[in-house]
């Protein structure tokens, strides 16, 4: 009874210290793990559009005998998209993240391309199969966008944290790092296209 007396004050400012400093990194350590989970998230959506480019493609195939460079422009995008990967615990990485965008750009010009050319086929933009993958793309296209933004929000979050008072303590006591986040990368992707009625 004497010790609390004595030391009661001191225990409690230890415990209250304590305290924080688990708060403190716990919170950096939730804010990191959904960091990844959006990122996982974006793979995710960019997993589901790569695996309907087969079918797309082969659908346009049948009617679009003639295309076959923007077929085999599809193609070779896919490949190097799916090669092009992200590692979760690597998301500080901004060249890594530069390639990934990059390859996922030349996928989306591509398949881009490849529903410009749909419009000359009369015959394939009535087939019932193409319109279900062309709606299934277009959703997807969507669900992307929906991911990385909320990837870019939970990174955005997560690095105001490290880097500010006393989260960057926190980030330091637990070994994390300020994550990449998407650019625009398409050329000219940061400027509002222009309209003329006039031609």
């Amino acid at each position: 009874m004497e010790f609390l007396k004595k030391y009661g004050v001191v225990l409690g400012i230890i415990a209250v210290l304590v305290i924080i400093v688990i708060g403190g990194t716990n919170s950096v350590v939730t804010m990191d793990q959904n960091v990844q989970a959006k990122w996982s998230q974006v793979q995710n959506e960019y997993q589901r559009r790569s695996d309907l480019v087969p079918n797309l493609v082969s659908t346009v195939k049948g009617y679009a005998t003639h295309e076959n460079k923007t077929l085999t422009d599809v193609i070779n995008a896919r490949a190097k998209a799916t090669q092009v990967t992200v590692d979760v615990n690597n998301l500080g990485d901004a060249a890594a993240m530069q390639k990934f965008e990059q390859a996922q750009g030349a996928l989306s010009s591509a398949l881009s391309r490849l529903m410009a050319v749909s419009e000359a086929y009369p015959n394939l933009k009535a087939d019932q199969s193409f319109l279900s993958l062309q709606s299934q793309l277009e959703g997807t296209e969507n669900r992307i966008t929906v991911s990385r933004k909320d990837y870019i929000e939970a990174v955005q979050e997560f690095n105001t944290r490290v880097r500010t008072f006393p989260g960057v303590i926190w980030a330091r006591i637990v070994g994390v790092q300020p994550k990449a986040t998407f650019t625009a990368t398409t050329a000219g992707a940061d400027t509002a296209p222009k309209v003329d009625f006039d031609k």
